[in-house]
């Protein structure tokens, strides 16, 4: 082969070289917490973007759930191995918002890149949960989920109660339960998943009663926690009053994992749990299933007020070229269009984050052929949220949970009661508060 073969062999190569270059595709790294049916979907939302560009990829790596998503992705930061999006559940919200220099605030990232981000496009429920003081926005809606009431509508008949009026207060809660025993329908009234978020939390929420000073912490880490009020000990009292009179099924601290298959079974006709069950409830249960809110006190003023958000945001990591932070905005401008975050609302049960995801699917006809899948947004939006129903920001959250859980299964055990274990809750509590507060300074 001569020396000019040679060189334009060299030259063509190149050539090619740079150009592949030019036109190669950008790639980031998704950490999630999200398996199973769930799992999928995600997945298929990855993909559909990944088809509508060439310039991006998203590889979506599924982590365990979200302690373990959140716990591996700490260590990855420290080892310099961080993912470029991190999905993070509402109580780690706190600990994130405090990790200097770990992450990329969600306006600074799109604004930077020339997307736009407009906070008033989302939920105000949502907006206030994942700002700042100053209301920006750090880290991107995904996953945003409320718990309601789920009923068994076959039992409601057998007993002699209306299907289409689930209880409204906790007195009526305690009167259905009742009658739903006597009658022979079903063995127990209701049960719960998610103990603290849903008899303390959002119980605090609905009832406009602080969790802590300081806004429920969103004024800073030097709040701590006040709970441990006369109408948190009354309901925690009542809940274990209820189960001695088999009205009510404890169904164990942390995720409350044995609540649902008592309502599969049909032993208990009432359960709360996340909105975003709707889909595998309606998929698991052999009978009718009805939809109704979170029951309140009416003899507490203020109520019922609104509910809180669980689930969980997509938080940017720092430590990657400018190029891979293009791909983020890109990937978060195209998961906060209507389309996208209507059929995710839909398929899933999970709140449409935004107003126009919310039109378009009542454009769409979902809510009219799905009667009470529009019952989370109802619940969320009841009023305008005060600084006692905005959500909550405490660092340490996730071992608190776990404190505020066994207190209660204290309750439900005997050995304390309600205004006892409050009492405990809140002085446990705020002793890993001081904890983050000075690790944190």
């Amino acid at each position: 082969m001569s020396r000019f073969t040679l060189r334009a062999l060299a030259i063509g190569v190149a050539t090619a070289s740079l150009s592949l270059s030019a036109h190669a595709t950008t790639e980031v790294n998704w950490w999630h917490a999200m398996g199973g049916q769930l799992g999928e979907i995600l997945e298929g939302i990855t993909d559909d973007f990944n088809a509508s560009q060439d310039d991006y990829r998203v590889r979506p790596s599924y982590r365990g759930n979200y302690t373990e998503t959140m716990t591996g992705a700490i260590a990855a930061f420290r080892a310099g191995e961080q993912p470029h999006i991190l999905q993070v559940f509402e109580v780690g919200t706190g600990t994130m918002m405090n990790a200097a220099g770990a992450v990329y605030p969600v306006y600074q990232l799109m604004e930077d890149h020339g997307r736009a981000f407009d906070n008033d496009a989302f939920l105000p429920a949502v907006v206030g949960y994942y700002t700042d003081t100053e209301g920006n926005m750090l880290s991107f809606p995904f996953n945003s989920s409320t718990p309601i009431m789920y009923y068994n509508r076959d039992v409601f008949e057998e007993a002699g109660l209306d299907p289409e009026q689930p209880p409204q207060t906790w007195q009526e809660m305690e009167a259905f339960s009742a009658q739903i025993q006597e009658s022979g329908a079903a063995r127990c009234g209701f049960t719960s998943s998610w103990p603290s978020w849903v008899m303390l939390e959002n119980f605090s929420a609905m009832h406009n009663l602080p969790l802590g000073t300081l806004e429920n912490g969103f004024g800073g880490i030097e709040t701590e926690l006040n709970f441990n009020n006369e109408h948190v000990a009354r309901h925690w009292d009542n809940l274990k009053a209820w189960q001695e009179e088999g009205l009510y099924r404890w169904g164990g601290p942390g995720a409350g994992d044995d609540a649902v298959p008592m309502f599969y079974a049909g032993d208990c006709a009432m359960f709360f749990g996340s909105s975003a069950s709707r889909a595998d409830i309606a998929a698991n249960a052999d009978f009718e299933v009805g939809f109704g809110m979170l029951p309140y006190y009416d003899d507490i003023d203020g109520a019922p007020q609104n509910s809180i958000i669980g689930g969980a945001t997509l938080w940017a990591m720092q430590g990657h070229d400018d190029e891979e932070y293009e791909a983020v905005a890109a990937f978060f401008d195209y998961l906060s269009q209507p389309d996208v975050q209507a059929d995710w609302h839909q398929r899933t049960g999970y709140l449409p984050i935004t107003q126009a995801a919310w039109d378009l699917s009542e454009e769409q006809g979902y809510y009219d052929e799905n009667p009470g899948a529009d019952t989370s947004i109802k619940q969320m939006t009841l009023n305008e949220p005060t600084e006692n129903s905005m959500g909550l920001r405490f660092g340490n959250f996730v071992q608190i949970r776990d404190i505020i859980s066994e207190e209660m299964e204290a309750v439900m055990s005997g050995r304390k009661d309600g205004q006892q274990a409050a009492d405990d809750a809140v002085r446990r509590g705020n002793a890993l508060l001081r904890d983050f507060e000075a690790a944190n300074q």
